[in-house]
């Protein structure tokens, strides 16, 4: 049986799946549900040393929602921690010495002056917490402050602060890095060149949800006036799985290991997270919505799948899809695919149809001898996907390659087998003026 339990910078956990630091690590009483209901570690909710912080009393979270309410995103404007410093720690060193098994990392937030990192490194040693991770990625109330994601976009400000907590501390440091930056790649460089053992990522995207038409104010709204705050949930894995992977890639971070954050929902997330290079990862929206619980299906899953596979360890899976995320210009443009509709599974709902015709290539018809159908015209078909996209039924539409040696219908050429690219492709202005000259 696949073996779940992860070595992260030397932090041990049964498996690879941690609460993230926000709403659900705050206090001892939610850390002991979670560990009792088989999550793997905890990064504990900021602390700060600033007794100001505190959190608005009225709406902190907005969504929005797909088909039968279903969240799809999720915003805050939750600040880090307004419990004391003190009972935070307290609570920390109590959880750790109860469940020594489970990974127990502490976020950090202060001020970026030296002093403010020694003093609080000093207090969260003491508690035998596995490590820390600064957060530099919190898009609101903190960055205001010049704290969170004010100090995540600037690359040397990353490294200065964590070059201070290598310096001044024996745990492993684990850096968050914000999404809200033109290049994450160059942040994780700078994370590297202070000493960070890993980088974490995505925080939040900086989002307005919404306006409340009525009031005239965006939403959530707090008597009357919102603020612009961190969106989260399955809506951000996409960008949170392409900047996992362009760490991953990028030879300037080659080899320094992630904990990936962004959406993950469902084991399969964990798995793609993964596969992209995260050697553990990161779960909070999924928790707020359906529990503590929801980890049993994501451990049964995540295991289930690995003995499929054939895989024994998570270590075997991390990083596996890496060699295969590329850049444009490296597509193999002798790749031609063509889509099928499956007629014992098409619903004629028309949908795969009017898409194509108002919006591609007019590559589907509505109708054959006269009566309603829908069938995929090869001649015109690009293989651009959207019919499978639109399509409410699952499978019904499919993508198939064709054969090298046959031939194109659109295009009446011959399918080759060798491999193009953007640089050498006839269509491309500049092959064909190095061509020429």
């Amino acid at each position: 049986m696949a073996d779940l339990s992860t070595n992260f910078i030397g932090i041990k956990s049964p498996n690879p799946f941690w609460l993230a630091s926000a709403p659900p690590t705050d206090k001892e009483y939610n850390v002991v549900r979670a560990f009792k209901a088989g999550w793997g570690g905890v990064v504990w909710k900021t602390l700060g040393e600033d007794p100001a912080v505190v959190n608005v009393n009225g709406p902190r979270y907005g969504a929005i929602h797909g088909k039968d309410r279903q969240l799809i995103g999720l915003n805050n404007i939750e600040l880090i921690t307004d419990r004391p410093l003190e009972v935070n720690l307290r609570e920390i060193k109590q959880v750790k010495r109860d469940w020594p098994d489970r990974a127990l990392v502490v976020s950090l937030m202060v001020p970026c002056e030296e002093q403010n990192w020694i003093n609080i490194l000093k207090r969260v040693e003491e508690t035998e917490a596995d490590g820390v991770e600064l957060n530099f990625g919190c898009p609101h109330g903190m960055s205001e402050r010049g704290m969170g994601s004010a100090v995540g976009q600037v690359p040397e400000y990353i490294e200065m602060v964590t070059r201070w907590v290598k310096q001044h501390s024996r745990m492993p440091c684990i850096v968050k890095l914000t999404p809200n930056i033109t290049d994450v790649r160059k942040p994780a460089q700078a994370a590297k060149a202070g000493g960070a053992d890993a980088v974490s990522l995505i925080n939040t995207i900086n989002s307005i949800m919404g306006v409340d038409l009525d009031i005239m104010s965006p939403s959530p709204s707090v008597d009357g006036k919102g603020a612009h705050g961190g969106y989260c949930g399955p809506a951000v894995k996409p960008i949170a799985l392409n900047m996992v992977a362009e760490i991953a890639r990028d030879p300037a971070t080659h080899g320094l290991p992630i904990s990936g954050i962004g959406g993950v929902t469902t084991w399969r997330d964990a798995a793609e997270f993964m596969a992209l290079g995260a050697g553990s990862v990161q779960v909070c929206t999924a928790a707020m919505t359906y529990g503590f619980k929801v980890v049993e299906d994501m451990i049964d899953g995540l295991s289930d799948w690995m003995d499929q596979k054939g895989y024994t360890s998570v270590d075997q899976v991390v990083g596996s899809a890496v060699p295969n995320v590329s850049d444009w210009q490296y597509l193999n443009l002798n790749y031609i695919a063509k889509a099928k509709i499956d007629q014992d599974l098409c619903i004629q709902c028309g949908r795969c149809h009017i898409a194509c015709e108002d919006t591609s290539h007019q590559a589907i018809t509505n109708m054959v001898d006269g009566a309603r159908k829908f069938e995929v015209i090869d001649e015109e078909c690009v293989g651009c996907n959207l019919c499978v996209s639109v399509c409410p039924v699952e499978n019904c539409i499919t993508m198939e390659a064709m054969e090298p040696g046959s031939v194109d219908p659109r295009t009446k050429k011959v399918v080759e087998k060798e491999y193009a690219n953007w640089t050498t492709h006839p269509n491309n202005p500049m092959a064909v003026t190095e061509a020429a000259e």
